[in-house]
Formats: structure tokens, sequence, C-alpha cells
């Protein structure tokens, strides 16, 4: 859609890689529909994943005992991060979405990936306490991960070996992009790469382009239990009896019945179009 700014964190060593594809493909169609995209590819930017100390350029606010989320937190009032810091949340406070290209590594992302959320998405920029989940500070935007599998899709379903995908999602998806406020799409998963042909991948990369044509008429999908207004907490952050069993009644909805993802033959999955 014409006007609207998408950022892409890419995380793959290899840019001829399929992750390499499904990012230009995504910067391809995007960039038709009159979007400006931007992407971090961390790899090639040498994106430093480690949290430490050398985040913060001034003096930190407690110099005897170290505590990264406070310093941060503090830096960040202060407008004393680093500037490899301060540019990806510039990229981020300009989208409206923000695509996570990367390969599952133990069920999870690549830890140049997960470093960019732990520097990135610091206290005081993207949430607050309380000013979390749907009053995250990155309200408003979207976020969408697509990511790749060696195993098949068959392998990730309630009786494969490695159990439903969306249990290993829920960290990323709700903890993580949901708590900052994101309005979360469903995921666009790439199965079985390590088994599919040439044409299986090219089916692949067509369906995802596909989707992208769509992309801004899509629904995000319910991280929590949908209410009117917000859930009761006590001051402890724990629900009320009313509110946790409403939260229940609708967990079976969540884990086991909400359909995120379409099989396709063998190993290629694309999401739900609704």
């Amino acid at each position: 859609m014409a006007g609207k700014k998408v950022l892409i964190v890419h995380a793959h060593q290899e840019p001829k890689s399929f992750n390499g594809s499904l990012k230009k493909v995504a910067v391809e169609e995007l960039s038709k529909q009159g979007c400006t995209v931007t992407v971090s590819d961390l790899y090639s930017m040498n994106f430093e994943p480690r949290a430490t100390r050398n985040d913060i350029t001034g003096a930190p606010s407690n110099p005897d005992v170290f505590s990264y989320g406070i310093e941060t937190h503090e830096a960040y009032k202060k407008k004393a991060l680093t500037s490899d810091i301060l540019e990806e949340q510039r990229k981020v406070q300009e989208a409206d979405l923000v695509i996570f290209q990367f390969p599952l590594y133990w069920f999870s992302v690549p830890a140049i990936l997960k470093g960019w959320m732990d520097r990135v998405l610091c206290r005081g920029f993207a949430f607050d306490i309380p000013g979390f989940y749907d009053s995250g500070f990155l309200k408003g935007k979207l976020a969408l991960l697509s990511l790749t599998t060696g195993g098949t899709a068959e392998m990730y379903t309630k009786d494969g070996v490695s159990g439903d995908f969306r249990y290993f999602l829920w960290p990323l998806q709700h903890g993580t992009l949901h708590f900052c406020g994101f309005k979360v799409l469903a995921p666009q998963i790439s199965f079985g790469l390590d088994v599919s042909s040439e044409e299986e991948r090219k089916v692949m990369l067509a369906s995802w382009a596909q989707r992208l044509k769509s992309i801004w008429k899509e629904e995000p999908i319910h991280c929590t239990p949908p209410c009117s207004g917000s859930l009761d907490y006590h001051a402890t952050f724990l629900m009320t009896p009313a509110a946790t069993q409403f939260v229940l009644g609708v967990s079976i909805t969540i884990f086991e019945g909400y359909k995120l993802i379409t099989f396709l033959p063998r190993s290629a999955a694309v999401a739900d179009q609704r």
C-alpha cells in the first residue's frame, strides 16, 4: 500500500540462502505497492548481539551494581544509548509493519536476532511497567514472523515429533512482540527446506509473494483473549478471578483451535488468508 513503511529485520549469514530469497521477494513485492522498505541485515551489519554496559554512553545510575534493564531504561530517557541501538529504534518507530526473517534455531531465533530484540526493544522505548501488551508503546504497528525450518510441516503438528509449532511461537509472538504492543499477523512458515525440491521452494516463494499482495487487509491473530476493555489486574499483575476464568475458558482456542497456517503438500506453509 502506497505510503506505508516496512522494516525487514533479516537474520541469515548467506545472501543466496532461501531466507535471502524470501527477504528479496518481500522487498520487491512491497516496493511495487509503493511501500518504503528498509532492511536491517544483521549479519552484514555485524550487529552486536550482546547486551552489555557498553550500550550506555553516559555514566550508569548505579556505579556499584550494574542492572542492564534499569540502566538502559535510564539511558533511553537521557538519550544515552549507543548509536546502533538508536538507529534501529528509529527504524522501528517509523515502520508500520516489521517483518522478522530468520531460520529457526533451537525452536527460537538466531542469537543475533535475539540480541537485536534484547537491545533495541528496551524499556522506555517499547514498553514500561505498566505499559505493556495492549498498552505497549509500539501499539498500532504490525509485526510478522517469517521463518524457515529444516523439519517438515508434519513434524511440527500436535502429533508430530517436534510438537505443535504454536507452542514455540508463543514466547516470540506473545511474550516479545505483543508485550511491546505490536498487533501480530499470522506467521509465514516455510517448512522442510532440508528435504524440499527446487519446485517446492518456488511454490513457497510464490505463496509468500501472493500473501504480501493483500498483507494490509489481514487481521492480527489473538495473542491474548479478546475482551471489552483491558483485563482486570491486581497491583501484583495477577489477573483477578473473573479474568482468570475468562482466560481459561478460551485457552483451548488459543493453543489448539486457532488456525494460523494452511499446509501445502509435504513441506511448505502459508498463512491463512481469512
